[in-house]
């Protein structure tokens, strides 16, 4: 008895006497078999090869590689990690701190199977850093591109998540290993797809953070495994990353925005108790937004909130608490964050800090983060932009002085400062909060 497998527009055809019985599959009574989505194919040729069943096999097409060899000597714990990912069938996420290499490990999964590579990342950054480590690593290998204004696929191929959602379905069955760097990304609705359309059967996630406030990061265990190896930045610090240190600052809002915060914010909690409403997760806030399109009472209530959120976040206070901070570090290399561009650009303005926020040009921002990286620019300021995704040199003080509370935001943030300095033996975190507002019980929280 002999099962065929066929591949088309990231989907698995599946013909045989027995096809039916195996898991997730379904009849297509339009082209007379049985199919299943792409990321089915290693579980599917398991079930088959249980069976004893004689099997063609045309789902992966791949083009030959040579043997690949990286040059990076593995750490233990990237060794470890590594070593779990491929004890685990070469399925599964890592979850490394920001600074302890992800990277290599990613490179030294690819030299390990050397099959044919699709690699995704979220920004044009990330996708110009694995292609030149790519490049730099495996020189003899044709390297393609999916994004950034190029559309090439070859045998390592490096893409943004935008552009391998729009191709997945066609290049599906051309990678044995798919690697996801920054891999909570892929929990987003759309993105999911591209993981279900690929039918590659080794995947390696990437990332800080794994879990995500939405529960996503379940779904992506579906599609790409489990957390097979995790380590905190305190597991690493002071041996391969800094020593570091978190020092939160709370300020009192000077009076005139004392009392806005206090009307505003009680404008807000004053409709939750009319309202009978409460709380308790995003998708309630959600269920709010919903509401304040037919109420207005709703609608208002929602506009004090963020009224009182941008007096929270951006109050003077803090601007004074970062004139402080930054006279006590002169001469270090110091990133401060704020969650929003007019707050960013206030500070560029107030203390004379070249400003990075989403309106600045990539070529502008590259110029920046080489000026700071030669010491140049000895400070930075941006709202979220460098969060995740962008090569940043070396700093050794961070200035957090809002953003949204999330722990992935905080994680990264603090990633940033991790890396070994010749300036500094230990790095610093500042946490700026506002006294008696919504942020101090949210930091409260994360800490």
């Amino acid at each position: 008895m002999t099962t065929r497998l066929g591949f088309e527009d990231g989907t698995i055809q599946l013909t045989g006497e027995d096809v039916a019985n195996l898991p997730d599959v379904e009849y297509d009574p339009r082209s007379e078999t049985y199919r299943a989505p792409g990321h089915r194919y290693a579980a599917l040729r398991d079930a088959l090869d249980e069976r004893g069943e004689d099997v063609e096999d045309d789902v992966l097409n791949l083009t030959a590689v040579p043997d690949l060899s990286s040059s990076y000597q593995l750490r233990e714990y990237q060794r470890d990690a590594l070593d779990a990912w491929e004890g685990a069938d070469r399925r599964g996420v890592l979850e490394l701190p920001t600074g302890s290499g992800k990277t290599v490990i990613g490179v030294a999964a690819i030299a390990a199977l050397s099959t044919p590579t699709l690699v995704v990342v979220p920004t044009i950054d990330l996708l110009e850093q694995w292609r030149d480590e790519l490049a730099e690593e495996f020189p003899d290998v044709r390297l393609g591109q999916l994004g950034g204004g190029v559309q090439q696929v070859g045998p390592l191929t490096v893409a943004t998540y935008d552009s391998a959602y729009l191709r997945a379905g066609e290049i599906g069955g051309r990678f044995g290993l798919v690697v996801f760097d920054e891999v909570h990304h892929l929990g987003g609705e759309g993105f999911r797809q591209i993981a279900r359309l690929l039918a590659a059967p080794a995947r390696l996630g990437l990332t800080a953070t794994f879990e995500r406030p939405d529960d996503a990061h379940e779904v992506v265990e579906t599609l790409v495994g489990e957390v097979v190896y995790s380590l905190e930045p305190d597991d690493l610090a002071g041996e391969h990353l800094a020593a570091y240190e978190v020092k939160r600052r709370s300020v009192e809002l000077p009076p005139d925005e004392r009392a806005e915060y206090d009307d505003q914010q009680g404008t807000f909690t004053d409709y939750l108790k009319r309202s009978n409403i409460q709380l308790r997760s995003g998708s309630d806030y959600q269920e709010l937004v919903k509401r304040s399109g037919r109420d207005p009472e709703a609608r208002e209530a929602l506009l004090a909130k963020q009224r009182a959120r941008e007096i929270m976040m951006s109050s003077e206070a803090k601007v004074d608490a970062l004139a402080d901070i930054l006279d006590r570090h002169r001469g270090e290399r110091t990133i401060v964050f704020t969650a929003h561009n007019d707050f960013a650009y206030r500070i560029a303005d107030r203390f004379l800090i070249p400003p990075i926020t989403h309106r600045t040009s990539t070529g502008e921002r590259r110029e920046i983060l080489d000026r700071f990286r030669e010491g140049e620019y000895t400070r930075v300021v941006t709202s979220n932009v460098l969060d995740e995704g962008i090569d940043v040199p070396d700093a050794s003080v961070a200035v957090v002085l809002s953003g949204s509370g999330s722990e992935r935001e905080f994680t990264q943030r603090l990633g940033r400062i991790l890396r070994p300095s010749e300036e500094s033996d230990r790095a610093l975190l500042y946490e700026v909060v506002a006294r008696d507002t919504a942020e101090e019980g949210v930091s409260n929280r994360r800490k």
